[in-house]
């Protein structure tokens, strides 16, 4: 399972790049893999402000569709609009090409619940 060590992880199975004020947001490589071959992303949360692990989005693959946790509190502020398209992004490119969100961080958003990769791996068993 890839699982890049720059990146913060969830108990939701997403993933967090910081830069700055600003966090792109995906579903992690073991994710995608649980969730099967993706057909559908639906985000309708931009321009919202959210808390940590409210809803901001669900996936949508043949067989289930899976609720979007936000791990952070913030603003969201871009969808990838490629996925309306290629939801299959989430499948071949997890950490890369599909993402799904860009987040403005809350002023003072905690991060002390975002895990390491060592630490993610851990919680999977």
């Amino acid at each position: 399972m890839n699982l890049p060590g720059e990146l913060k992880y969830t108990k939701d199975h997403e993933w967090v790049k910081i830069d700055g004020n600003t966090a792109t947001i995906g579903i992690t490589d073991f994710a995608q893999g649980e969730l099967g071959d993706i057909v559908f992303v639906d985000v309708d949360s931009v321009d919202d402000e959210l808390s940590a692990g409210d809803v901001f989005g669900s996936v949508e693959a043949v067989k289930t569709v899976s609720d979007l946790f936000l791990p952070i509190n913030g603003t969201v502020s871009a969808f990838n609009s490629d996925l309306e398209d290629q939801p299959e992004l989430l499948n071949t490119d997890p950490y890369g090409k599909g993402w799904i969100i860009k987040l403005e961080l809350a002023e003072g958003a905690d991060q002390s619940e975002l895990l390491s990769a060592e630490d993610y791996q851990a919680s999977l068993g």
